[in-house]
């Protein structure tokens, strides 16, 4: 499987012959370019025209991030695998109401899937099993209301309540005084445990990109999320289905594992941010989450957690062209 690539050194990407490799205060660090999927590029580093076109060539995705770990936006090469009639039949269950709602129900139904796997999973090792069973009923009512809803605004607003009371659950697992959820907060986050959110969120928008780069789907096309003015939709639909067991399932290891503290955030004039250091070790940790393998029911054998969002968008394919019914449930993993 190829591999992603993590920069936070400042330096300049460059081309040499039929290699890649990145020049940081005379030392030269070489990519195995036939073995890289993507990049992300978190320090200041140059980049030359040059170095994009072979990039683009080699079906490499870059990811840019700013000083604070936000995400800036992609380098997105000329799509390598194109069908028209799988973009045709996307836009077409966007189009059509009906169509559309049932897909965005499904992501919505996935992501409760996988927030009452967590909860069920924390349930069984602590002791306070009523705050779980609260919860788990809640989300539970939720979706079984979902088919009641005439609009995606109406399932987004479902979605928003059903993970506001998921988060309600966070300060139990955690029980860690430096990590206090409070409330969701976002650009930016004001505290700690909403900085590792928000971080990690951003890492899996950007991986379901790649992913979704591999596929015949159009990433500007989604269901749940709307095809706006934004410049990638499809990706933020299928994350929803996953950040429960990638993300938050790794932070509360981090820090019930003692492995981030107080020194690994900085705090800025409006919020508090992951410092380097702090990105570093986020980033590190998430990578061994994403080669561990699980077992697949459906397959007969077990495969990455990377692997699975490329499964997943193939699901969805299947779906719009009618050989499949997508069904995004985590409980059959």
């Amino acid at each position: 499987m190829k591999k992603t690539f993590y920069i936070f050194q400042n330096g300049e990407l460059r081309r040499k012959d039929n290699s890649l490799y990145l020049e940081t205060e005379g030392q030269k660090k070489h990519l195995p370019v036939e073995n890289t999927n993507d990049l992300y590029i978190f320090g200041e580093v140059d980049v030359t025209k040059k170095f994009l076109e072979f990039a683009a060539q080699k079906e490499i995705i870059i990811h840019y991030f700013n000083h604070y770990g936000y995400y800036v936006g992609s380098f997105y090469p000329r799509e390598h695998l194109n069908a028209g009639h799988v973009i045709l039949k996307q836009a077409e269950h966007y189009l059509d109401a009906h169509k559309r709602l049932d897909l965005a129900r499904r992501f919505i139904e996935g992501s409760i899937q996988q927030m009452s796997r967590v909860l069920k999973y924390y349930r069984g090792r602590l002791e306070e099993k009523e705050i779980f069973n609260d919860v788990l009923d809640s989300l539970d009512r939720e979706m079984m209301s979902l088919s009641e809803a005439q609009s995606v605004e109406q399932l987004m607003a479902s979605e928003g309540h059903m993970r506001e009371k998921y988060y309600s659950t966070f300060d139990t697992i955690i029980r860690h005084p430096d990590f206090v959820f409070e409330k969701r907060t976002k650009r930016p986050p004001h505290n700690r445990l909403n900085a590792l959110i928000s971080f990690g969120n951003t890492i899996v928008y950007t991986m379901c990109l790649s992913e979704i780069y591999k596929t015949y789907l159009d990433p500007r096309i989604g269901f749940l999320h709307s095809t706006n003015f934004r410049r990638f939709s499809l990706n933020l639909d299928v994350a929803e289905i996953f950040k429960p067991i990638i993300v938050d399932r790794l932070i509360f290891s981090l820090i019930n594992k003692k492995m981030l503290a107080k020194k690994h955030f900085e705090k800025l004039t409006d919020g508090i941010l992951l410092s380097e250091e702090g990105r570093k070790l986020f980033i590190s940790e998430l990578e061994k989450k994403m080669q561990t393998t699980v077992q697949h029911r459906h397959l007969g054998k077990s495969v990455s957690y990377r692997r699975l969002i490329r499964l997943e968008l193939y699901k969805i394919q299947k779906h719009l062209l009618g050989e499949k019914q997508y069904e995004p449930y985590a409980a059959k993993w």
